[in-house]
């Protein structure tokens, strides 16, 4: 059986513990390896190592930070292919979905190599007589991210590459269920030419989380990951004095106009609701069918639904994997039975799917429920999984009042041609992004990822330009420089501009 290290002061590290958890492979149901779930002492000795190396790393000048960026950037290139299958193999998503997410993390990465751009500070001159005014940011330290099994190394990416790029040093705690891609990248920030200590991988649970947040020399946190965890992160890092940033669930929403291209719209539901099989916290698991576009919609859904190939993660013909855990199967089709109980209709039901030659996988067929209400279960809670809740409305005002009315306000789409349709909708839903025609409104790196409401504890949003902002913090110069033989009295009254 393989076991799963950390990695800490630029090696591996076996640490204390010996505490393990599973590594699944979810489309046999096999165990494939076991991690190493980290102690106190280790997070301990990760934190240390990463406080010695902040020192010696936030010196480095911007170039060479810089230029260890574009160098990590191609090795993550040339790695792909290595990197996707770790994916596969671990959480379940056919490898061109895995390649996908990789693809956009190195996004963040390229918006990092042009650190010198992103960290560029104001200047004024003579803002009072003979007075200069500038700004600019240091970094903060050791920074921590804790991150989903969803996303293995995009979710990280939108993290490390800024903190690091910044001048701080940072530990990760990845999903004990997906670790390894987290290693290699670690390996790969190695041969890049990272210094020692830089970064930094802690597996583990509870445990190392607290550990992370309760520990002193820890001045950042990052967190991705479901609501009632993003808001515990928030309020116990907040008390031990941390600035955090927390992304919590979801339940996204996707507005069907009845000018929509229903064909076109519907194609796109069925990527969107059941890609990564619907395990993305920007999936689409709710399509409100305004007015007439009902019908004709649903009528779409069921046929491309029933189209999707459902198979292992290395099966270049599947478009759909697993489930990352047997527990997480059987809570997706319980979510399904609950809102079959409570009223909605099986359009199509993905219960009880077995993949030929995988009897163990962790399969969930996608499902479309079709006059789901906003009272049932299967709406109010967020599934994590390939099922598509249908509700209808009368109008696109009806549509913006249920958005609003959700807890939550990650994602949200609209399907119209109408400009104003479009301009209502953008300027009415209480929801952080928004697609025009667009399923998984995802912004690229150069502008910053977050929700409202229910997904996001703090101010912050991730990566882009809020994220430099978050993992540094401003300092303001003001300054004269009189001559050696000038003399002039100070004033005892407060100083103004002059």
């Amino acid at each position: 059986m393989t076991t799963i290290e950390h990695w800490i002061g630029g090696k591996p590290a076996a640490g204390e513990s010996e505490r393990f958890a599973p590594v699944w492979n979810p489309a046999t149901g096999e165990e494939q390896a076991r991690v190493r779930l980290a102690t106190e002492s280790d997070v301990d000795a990760a934190v240390r190592a990463a406080k010695d190396a902040f020192t010696s790393w936030s010196l480095q000048s911007l170039s060479n930070r810089s230029r260890i960026m574009f160098r990590l950037r191609d090795l993550v290139e040339r790695h792909e292919l290595e990197l996707a299958k770790l994916v596969a193999a671990e959480h379940g998503k056919v490898v061109d979905d895995a390649r996908g997410e990789i693809v956009r993390g190195r996004e963040v990465i390229e918006f990092a190599c042009g650190i010198t751009a992103a960290l560029k500070g104001g200047f004024s001159t003579d803002v009072s007589s003979g007075v200069d005014s500038y700004d600019f940011r240091q970094p903060l330290g050791v920074c921590a991210g804790i991150t989903p099994f969803n996303f293995p190394v995009m979710v990280p990416m939108w993290m490390h590459p800024i903190a690091i790029a910044t001048g701080n040093t940072f530990v990760l705690k990845p999903s004990e269920r997906d670790p390894s891609a987290s290693l290699l990248i670690a390996r790969l920030y190695a041969d890049a030419g990272l210094p020692d200590g830089v970064f930094n991988v802690v597996n583990g649970d509870k445990t190392a989380v607290d550990a992370l947040l309760d520990h002193e020399d820890v001045a950042a946190v990052s967190f991705v990951g479901s609501t009632p965890i993003a808001k515990y992160i928030h309020e116990r890092a907040l008390r031990s004095g941390k600035r955090v940033q927390a992304l919590g669930g979801a339940k996204n929403h996707a507005v069907v106009m009845p000018d929509a291209n229903l064909d076109w719209a519907a194609a796109q539901l069925t990527a969107a609701a059941f890609g990564s099989a619907g395990q993305r916290c920007m999936a689409v698991s709710v399509a409100v069918a305004v007015g007439d576009a009902a019908d004709g919609l649903v009528d779409l859904l069921k046929a491309k639904a029933e189209a999707v190939v459902v198979g292992p993660g290395d099966d270049p013909e599947a478009e759909m994997g697993p489930v990352v855990t047997r527990a997480a199967c059987d809570r997706v089709e319980a979510a399904v039975a609950s809102g079959v109980a409570q009223g909605a209709e099986p359009v199509v039901d993905g219960r009880g799917l077995r993949v030929e030659g995988r009897p163990g996988g962790f399969f969930v067929g996608p499902t479309v429920l079709d006059h789901v209400t906003p009272d049932m279960d299967v709406y109010k809670d967020e599934v994590f999984g390939p099922v598509l809740a249908v509700v209808r409305v009368p109008t696109l005002e009806a549509a913006l009042d249920l958005i609003n009315a959700n807890p939550y306000g990650n994602g949200t789409a609209v399907f119209t041609f109408d400009g104003g349709a479009v301009r209502t909708f953008e300027r009415g839903v209480h929801v952080g992004m928004i697609g025009v025609n667009v399923p998984i409104p995802v912004p690229t790196a150069h502008y910053s990822f977050g929700g409202w409401k229910d997904s996001l504890f703090g101010s912050s949003h991730i990566h882009g330009h809020e994220g430099v902002r978050f993992y540094t913090r401003a300092k303001v110069v003001t300054s004269r420089w009189p001559r050696h033989t000038e003399s002039q009295a100070a004033q005892l009254n407060f100083p103004t501009s002059s």
